[in-house]
């Protein structure tokens, strides 16, 4: 997700955005610019990822949401509470031979 400064910015952010299909490389994506649900505002989403497992020391930095302040990157609020590990999906390939190991 991208939060913007106000309402106006990101009015014009979704008309540049909004079908954007010009990639530097090969793709048949659009780029869909939409407000956000369930969440809206800096705030809710900083409130939503600051204590998740997404934000665990064992997540590369990567997959991590990123804060900016006049384009330059600030540090995420430290969490409140104790994260957890992500519980990591099998792939159906994985699944598939983990069922097959328990017979």
């Amino acid at each position: 997700f991208v939060n913007l400064i106000n309402h106006e910015e990101a009015m014009r952010f979704r008309e540049h955005f909004g079908g954007f299909n010009k990639w530097r490389f090969s793709s048949q994506k659009i780029c869909e610019a939409a407000w956000g649900a369930p969440l809206q505002g800096l705030e809710q989403h900083i409130f939503r990822y600051k204590n998740s497992p997404l934000m665990h020391p064992e997540v590369p930095d990567e997959f991590k949401p990123l804060l900016f302040k006049d384009g330059v990157r600030i540090n995420f609020p430290d969490p409140t509470k104790r994260i957890r590990p992500p519980r990591m999906k099998l792939s159906a390939t994985q699944a598939a031979g983990a069922s097959a190991g328990a017979g």
